[in-house]
């Protein structure tokens, strides 16, 4: 390059040479800045927190409200155990009498909707005798139904008909309502006027005025409880006529916590 040219292009060179230095200087400038802030922390690294403590009292109490109330359904669950040397002929046994079962249901008015299968089992029968390898004496299917009653006073006579349409054992009933909103709200006011009464109880106690309530949570609710009814089919008949059942009462339970403000 001639000197002409070279002596032209020096202003431009010493032009990106400061504009080089400058941004090196501000990279430097902004490495520099954590530090100078990190000295000014506390010794250990730690940056000062400061916490406010609640000088608010409060006041954490669990209380609950129970409802009894009849029931309007009621639910029976049975099955049919077929045995046989083969499994074909075990599960084929089992159809025709469980048909025989659903025809007695359609008898008695139960609709289809409210019958529902629960279980279908195959399973191989040994003979176990001691000091000799198991030996096969055949297979056993079982069919389990569940089926819904809305008439209360059928249900007797509904479990008499499926066992004598083939059912062989009948594993339990359970009781409930069609709809539990009714008594689920009553259990809830039943609830909240309990929590009410014990919250005023400790303030009271307490020597402090109840404040205004900060939360409020529920548990618990309808849940239909089965209860035993019959080891086996064959125990459920009587000579005295059908089968007696007795609904009784459902409990509706409503489970609540809440927290009060306590005023000094």
């Amino acid at each position: 390059m001639n000197r002409p040219a070279v002596a032209a292009a020096l202003p431009a060179l010493s032009n990106r040479m400061l504009v080089m230095t400058g941004a090196a200087m501000a990279a430097a400038a902004l490495l520099v800045a954590p530090a100078a802030r990190a000295q000014s922390q506390p010794e250990g690294g730690a940056p000062m927190m400061v916490h406010a403590m609640a000088s608010q009292p409060a006041l954490n109490l669990s209380a609950y409200g129970e409802v009894k109330t009849a029931p309007d359904m009621a639910t029976i669950s049975f099955g049919v155990v077929t045995e046989a040397t083969t499994a074909a002929e075990a599960m084929r046994l089992n159809a025709s009498r469980m048909n025989e079962v659903m025809a007695a249901l359609r008898r008695a008015g139960i609709e289809a909707r409210d019958v529902q299968t629960s279980g279908l089992n195959l399973s191989a029968q040994y003979d176990y005798v001691q000091n000799e390898p198991p030996r096969l004496r055949g297979y056993q299917a079982n069919n389990r139904v569940t089926v819904i009653i809305h008439d209360l006073n059928a249900v007797g006579t509904t479990a008499d008909a499926v066992v004598a349409a083939g059912v062989n054992q009948i594993d339990g009933i359970s009781f409930g309502l069609k709809d539990p909103t009714s008594a689920e709200n009553q259990a809830r006011q039943i609830a909240v006027r309990n929590l009410q009464a014990k919250a005023s109880l400790y303030a009271q106690a307490l020597g402090v005025q109840l404040g205004g309530i900060r939360s409020l949570s529920e548990g618990g609710g309808y849940s239909p409880q089965p209860q035993p009814m019959f080891a086996r089919a064959e125990m459920a008949m009587d000579s005295g006529g059908s089968t007696p059942v007795a609904a009784g009462q459902l409990t509706v339970r409503i489970d609540i916590t809440g927290v009060y403000d306590l005023n000094r």
